[in-house]
């Protein structure tokens, strides 16, 4: 056994790798469609995924989002976008290995088939369940009902990306059931099915180790941040200590 922290960013970078190297993502990126929906999380695995095209070098993490949450000093609107943004990029879509530059989920969903993946970020998260949610402030419900006519209908792959420093307590549906009648105001909660990578299901992806949280907090840069304990042979722990230690350090994510 052994113990090691994780920064946001840092788990931010390792769930990004964990995502590239998931054998779904690989085996549509050789013949098939892999759709990453702009998030910040997803970001970094559109980083990594991008590597294995040669194309990381074309792509910027500065405005793939939609909606995110930001300190009250910025400037935000009701659908938590930043005021006066006009330099959305567009999802990443790849097809057959090929990134298709500007592309939204809106616009290739409906060509998407079995084999296929889509990659969706989330807002919150149920470590012991695995389950992961999403705040809705799109009066259509926004991209999630879009990639679900795929997901649901075609049985794409939804794998979602989601960091530890999202989980909550209580029970989604409960909590879904709650915030999502009518007469309510503020966002909607919608509970997804698919397939979640936090922290510990990425360094179990990359390394083979059990991981298991202990503690989180910190402060100077390490706010949010994540103890985990790890178990496994030795040449897994070693492996695993190896992947976090070139991730420490991961800069933060800065407008």
């Amino acid at each position: 056994m052994k113990q090691i922290m994780l920064t946001v960013a840092a788990g931010k970078r390792l769930i990004g790798k964990a995502t590239a190297a998931h054998a779904a993502v690989v085996n549509a990126l050789q013949k098939g469609t892999v759709v990453i929906i702009a998030g910040t999380t997803n970001s970094y695995a559109a980083e990594e995924i991008l590597a294995a095209t040669g194309r990381k070098d074309k792509f910027s993490r500065r405005r793939f989002f939609r909606g995110i949450t930001l300190p009250p000093h910025y400037k935000i609107n009701e659908a938590g976008r930043l005021t006066g943004e006009s330099e959305f990029p567009g999802d990443v879509v790849i097809r057959d290995g090929i990134w298709q530059e500007g592309k939204t989920i809106n616009e290739v969903v409906a060509d998407l088939k079995e084999g296929d993946v889509i990659i969706k970020g989330a807002n919150a998260l149920d470590v012991v369940h695995k389950r992961a949610a999403l705040l809705i402030g799109h009066p259509q419900g926004g991209t999630i009902t879009v990639a679900l006519t795929a997901v649901i209908g075609r049985r794409v792959r939804l794998i979602i990306p989601v960091g530890l420093e999202k989980r909550i307590s209580g029970n989604f549906d409960e909590i879904a059931n709650k915030v999502n009648v009518p007469g309510n105001t503020g966002y909607r909660f919608f509970p997804m099915q698919g397939e979640v990578i936090s922290e510990i299901e990425a360094l179990q992806l990359l390394s083979g180790v059990k991981a298991e949280m202990l503690a989180a907090g910190g402060i100077s840069g390490a706010e949010g941040c994540i103890w985990l304990n790890i178990e496994g042979p030795s040449e897994q722990i070693k492996a695993a200590e190896k992947l976090v230690q070139s991730l420490a350090s991961e800069p933060p994510f800065i407008l």
